[in-house]
């Protein structure tokens, strides 16, 4: 079919003529209209794709997510977007305008925030921690993802490099952003540039903007009755075509977190090729008020004192036994826990979330310092792990629930995400993130039972994501953390086999630059630093030994000390390791496990500096630095040092050696 272009004034005449003989002009479908557009002004009766705690309240706003913690809400326009141009494949030009409105209980503190994105399917791989319900742990910087997003961030997270907890983002596929700045726009007389906060519980646009020709995003904000400013608050040149699908939605994501935070999104207007429609701002719906007052007549300033008394009266007896049937929910709580209240879960939540702490269907384990139970929070339905541990109130638990909830504030995709506390009369409840793989200890030594073996390339990509975490946990975070209980049981594995360090009940903080002190020797046989007997002050080199036994262990797939059961005598892993070592045994390439081995020996050195930081360790395992070769000298001081001073070691049987060979060359 031919295909005639007019010019503006002939097509006007064209309609005028078809008008006047009785016809009309059909508009063109969504697939084809290359100047697709949509305006909601609010959202009442509006035919959005809703999941999660996204819903549309009466007024006509649309609710993300509902002020319950750790919960998502996603919300997509129905129909999907025909993005590229026919004729050279390019994604076009196109313009979205939205106003949006973020409510946290706290003045000055609020939990993750939300993005307007466009992907191609409208079902996210998304997480409600850290995320902002738009990706996850697994997902996160795939280029498979083909994922746009503006994000609206209330919550710095090092391992993204936020810039600070209120900032405004382009994300490419990953939660790192292109680019980012301060939340805030550029005045038009002067070019000074004014700071707005997102969590204000004041309404606040956004212009999103994507030129085709230039390849530049420009994203622009600016407080509810101001014309949009001309200068963007944050740009970046990216061409989308190598990024977005042929056909995409676009939508709006968001997530709580911890805090209990509401986000709104109050109208919203996108355009194909053209600005986006301009939305009557002075009709939009309202945002909700915490704490809001209404006006009390006399009746209720009368009338109400005197029946609130009658009723307290009348249901004294009542009460007293209502609460005395719902004894068993009973919390300790005390007045200095408030400052730790966003990290705190009720014992009723987590009694119903695990069955009762059902011995049968849900207890995943039982370790030194209690029982681990699977549940399932009732609101959210995010799973969890919930650890019950016994605590004496009088010694120290102040300081200790202060300790957990600073480590709740980690995050970094290889530690185990601790979510919060309960505290119940004489125990301790601990809630993480649910990992539903298990423990790495039982693939390494009870593969015969579970039927499944790890392979070196697993096994390897552990190794480097737990080497990961302790980076953080040493050197990047706000405060160095000593986990000072590093093994495999304490290695948990995600849904795609990736290790996370988890049980940080016996982790200690402090700031970088002061000496720590500690007079107790925690932690387990087998991973404990020689100094560890003589002083008692648990370091980040001693974390480095445990790791350097750590790593022989998942190489080796044997434990750091096993017990013969002809004599009773008992071996030590890393003595075998050595005397191969020592011997040449391994002067052929095998590559990573080699690698690997040779780490572990200088991370498990019995002088703690001769030992690398993790920081080294990250470099090795990259590939970026070489590991320092172990001379003969270094060797024979090793074995006449001894690896742990708890344990003499034996001579080694010739069983171990074939599993270690099997193991090195890729047979596990």
């Amino acid at each position: 079919m031919v295909m005639f272009h007019m010019k503006p004034a002939s097509l006007m005449i064209l309609k005028l003529l078809l008008v006047g003989i009785g016809l009309t002009i059909a508009p063109l479908s969504a697939e084809n209209n290359d100047h697709h557009q949509f305006v909601y002004s609010g959202f009442t009766n509006a035919s959005l794709t809703l999941d999660s705690t996204a819903s549309i309240t009466p007024s006509g706003l649309l609710e993300l997510t509902n002020g319950t913690a750790m919960s998502m809400g996603h919300a997509f326009y129905p129909t999907p977007l025909r993005l590229r141009d026919s004729h050279n494949s390019t994604v076009q030009s196109f313009s979205a305008f939205f106003v949006f409105g973020i409510i946290s209980i706290y003045d000055d503190l609020s939990s993750q925030g939300l993005t307007m994105l466009i992907a191609p399917s409208k079902t996210l791989s998304a997480l409600p921690v850290q995320y902002l319900g738009l990706l996850s742990g697994s997902n996160d910087g795939n280029k498979s993802n083909h994922i746009f997003a503006v994000e609206l961030d209330t919550y710095q997270k090092t391992e993204f490099k936020d810039i600070n907890s209120n900032h405004i983002g382009i994300d490419i596929n990953s939660m790192t952003s292109v680019q980012s700045n301060p939340a805030g726009f550029f005045h038009d007389q002067n070019g000074t540039f004014e700071n707005l906060t997102l969590s204000s519980k004041e309404a606040m646009q956004v212009w999103v903007e994507y030129d085709q020709e230039k390849t530049q995003i420009d994203v622009t904000m600016a407080p509810l009755a101001m014309v949009k400013p001309r200068r963007p608050t944050v740009f970046a040149i990216q061409n989308l075509s190598d990024v977005l699908t042929d056909v995409a939605y676009i939508g709006f994501s968001s997530s709580t977190g911890k805090l209990h935070t509401q986000h709104y999104v109050l109208s919203w207007s996108f355009a194909m090729n053209s600005p986006a429609p301009s939305i009557d701002l002075t009709m939009l719906p309202k945002l909700p008020r915490l704490h809001q007052k209404g006006r009390r007549s006399w009746v209720l300033e009368v009338v109400l004192p005197v029946a609130t008394a009658a009723l307290l009266l009348s249901l004294g007896t009542i009460a007293f036994l209502l609460l005395r049937r719902h004894f068993r929910y009973a919390e300790v709580r005390e007045d200095w826990e408030l400052e730790f209240g966003p990290h705190r879960f009720s014992y009723k939540d987590l009694f119903h979330a695990t069955g009762g702490f059902d011995q049968n269907k849900n207890l995943l384990g039982v370790g030194g310092f209690g029982r681990v139970y699977k549940g399932v929070l009732p609101i959210s339905r995010l799973n969890v792990a919930v650890k019950r541990v016994s605590h004496d109130s009088k010694q120290g638990i102040k300081e200790f629930i202060a300790e957990i909830v600073s480590i709740g504030r980690l995050q970094n995709r290889n530690l185990v995400q601790l979510l919060g506390y309960c505290r119940r009369e004489g125990e301790l409840l601990l809630v993480y993130e649910y990992m539903p793989n298990g423990s790495l200890d039982k693939y390494l030594h009870n593969s015969k039972e579970d039927n499944s073996v790890l392979s070196w390339t697993q096994r390897f990509h552990i190794i480097k994501g737990i080497a990961s975490g302790l980076l953080y946990l040493h050197e990047e975070w706000e405060k160095v953390v000593v986990h000072r209980d590093i093994k495999a049981s304490n290695v948990l594995l995600d849904n795609e086999m990736n290790g996370r360090l988890g049980d940080f009940g016996l982790a200690r903080l402090y700031d970088h630059g002061v000496d720590p002190q500690t007079t107790h020797v925690v932690g387990t046989i087998g991973y404990l630093a020689p100094e560890l007997a003589r002083s008692g002050n648990a370091t980040p080199l001693t974390d480095v030994f445990a790791f350097g036994m750590f790593v022989l262990e998942v190489t080796c797939g044997q434990r750091p000390v096993n017990h013969q059961n002809m004599q009773d005598s008992q071996l030590m892993l890393v003595d075998w390791v050595l005397d191969k070592v020592r011997k040449g045994s391994f002067s052929y390439d095998i590559g990573e496990a080699y690698l690997a081995l040779k780490i572990g020996l200088l991370c498990s050195h019995p002088f703690a500096n001769e030992r690398p930081t993790m920081r080294q360790v990250m470099q090795y395992l990259d590939g970026e630095i070489q590991p320092p070769d172990l001379s003969f000298e270094v060797l024979a001081s090793m074995q006449s040092e001894g690896i742990d001073p708890y344990i003499i070691s034996y001579p080694l049987s010739t069983g171990c050696i074939s599993t270690m060979s099997n193991v090195v060359s890729g047979g596990r």
